[in-house]
């Protein structure tokens, strides 16, 4: 008697077809864009495709299409809670269309200059690393983005590069930093002072033009900023170092983590939010409701900018058209960091 064991043949896609009752295409389709294909015939694919144990050879798909199966996520700072959302809900849909996220940081080196980061946008220009890209760093140069040859599809998340023609998915700064200053207006305060970003950024730009709506160019102080808790600490000190009465008794902060820092160096010095100045942030980030006091903040809707950006380079990827703009809107979230000023209360 012969005990040898002979191997099953490999499960193909055409035993998944003839279970399910389709076509070999609609079973590829299923597999590869399964948004395309119906309910119930992409639940009969799957069931199939359960039963039979059949695997995807991504490897060999890619390689037939030439290409990497891998999408690109450029931060600026790979450190900052702000992105976590976002980063999760694009591996999320790209994931469903059969490819990988991979992260990196245009400031990796620790350069902070535009030089380093057109350099670290340069690196993934090449079809071989990656089948697109997903950038958020508006101060990368815009001769970065471009090149000979066959490029991947870029798009700009969050932040955006001027004088690039990059498919974009963003908020509406403007009407996020014009409404937190119409709050504070609406409590009474008449002093009031923004946190802004870096002179070139487009984030500060935009968020700065809400200012301006709101109160007009000449109406609020700056305290310069970078979107870090540091940066927060400082302009702290620098609102301790001014006369009692010409403190602004409000403030706007262009992100969450500068009204961490500005909050926390005023508690180490004894001052209290909101009682001696009301303060709101940007983004709403995950620790800003459970800060001592919950921040007031301006909410960007982190999951559906994550959806978005990973659906408009899976249509470039795929040669669909994308929209130049995508503009969401923001929320303003009111919690207990913000009050009517000290001597209008009661």
């Amino acid at each position: 008697m012969n005990d040898e064991i002979v191997p099953k043949a490999p499960v193909r896609i055409t035993d998944v077809a003839r279970l399910a009752g389709v076509s070999n295409a609609t079973v590829s389709r299923v597999l590869s864009r399964p948004a395309l294909v119906a309910d119930a015939t992409r639940d009969s694919v799957m069931r199939a495709v359960a039963a039979t144990g059949y695997r995807v050879n991504h490897a060999a798909r890619n390689l037939r299409k030439q290409r990497t199966g891998a999408v690109v996520a450029l931060l600026p700072n790979l450190g900052n809670p702000f992105f976590a959302k976002i980063i999760a809900a694009m591996g999320r849909e790209l994931g469903r269309a059969g490819y990988d996220l991979l992260i990196s940081d245009t400031q990796g080196d620790g350069a902070r200059g535009e030089a380093a980061r057109g350099q670290a946008m340069r690196r993934f220009l090449d079809p071989s690393r990656a089948d697109g890209i997903v950038l958020f760093d508006g101060l990368v140069p815009p001769e970065a983005v471009s090149g000979s040859g066959p490029l991947p599809p870029v798009v700009s998340a969050c932040e955006w590069i001027e004088g690039a023609a990059l498919p974009r998915v963003m908020l509406d700064n403007a009407a996020g930093t014009r409404i937190a200053a119409e709050h504070l207006r609406q409590l009474g305060h008449r002093r009031i002072a923004c946190i802004g970003g870096p002179a070139r950024n487009v984030l500060h730009l935009t968020r700065m033009a809400g200012m301006n709506a709101a109160l007009g160019p000449d109406g609020f102080q700056v305290f310069t900023g970078d979107f870090t808790l540091e940066t927060g600490v400082r302009a702290a000190a620098e609102w301790r170092a001014l006369a009692p009465d010409r403190r602004p008794t409000g403030i706007v902060a262009f992100s969450d983590e500068m009204a961490w820092g500005f909050i926390s160096d005023l508690l180490h010095h004894g001052f209290t939010v909101p009682r001696d100045v009301s303060v709101v942030g940007f983004d709403d980030i995950e620790l800003a409701a459970h800060l001592i006091p919950p921040l007031t903040t301006v909410r960007q809707p982190k999951r559906e900018i994550g959806r978005l950006a990973a659906l408009a380079i899976l249509a470039l990827i795929e040669g669909r058209p994308v929209a130049d703009h995508t503009t969401l809107t923001p929320e303003l979230i009111i919690r207990q960091s913000t009050a009517p000023p000290p001597g209008d209360r009661g």
